[in-house]
């Protein structure tokens, strides 16, 4: 008559447990690439301001002239900097990855191909201007070319 009760789970307590893993889950992942997503802009952003201060730089040792080609000379001998940083975009709404580019576009106007676009027309208006060569949004709907 000294018989042991065994504890343990019931099948229906095992699947309500594993169906609320799976409703966090379901939460958590898209979060966790929104995260992303926002941490490749602040990479892009502040790689941007890195290489707009070595124009800056540039500009006041070449007494107020920008370089002519598309920033080589900006990383000859790594004096103003090493490399051309990536630029990291994500990817758009119409699904169309740029990619991690450090390509520069030597264009008046960005050709939304990825990478940054410089102005390196001598003589014209936005002469010396760097931009992130996107014209799509970032996660809070600003244009990449308004930065």
């Amino acid at each position: 008559m000294n018989m042991k009760t065994k504890r343990g789970f019931t099948l229906i307590e095992l699947m309500i447990v594993v169906a609320i893993i799976g409703i966090l889950a379901a939460i958590a992942i898209p979060k966790f690439a929104q995260l992303v997503a926002k941490s490749n802009e602040a990479n892009t952003k502040g790689n941007l301001g890195a290489m707009r201060s070595a124009l800056s730089i540039y500009y006041g040792d070449m007494e107020g002239w920008y370089p002519s080609d598309e920033l080589a000379s900006l990383t000859n001998a790594a004096k103003y900097m090493t490399t051309i940083p990536l630029a990291k975009l994500p990817p758009t709404s119409f699904n169309i990855g740029h990619g991690d580019l450090s390509d520069v576009d030597g264009a008046i106007a960005p050709s939304d191909a990825g990478g940054w676009t410089y102005n390196n027309t001598v003589g014209n208006a936005n002469w010396g201007q760097f931009l992130v060569n996107c014209s799509h949004s970032d996660t809070k709907g600003n244009k990449w070319t308004s930065y």
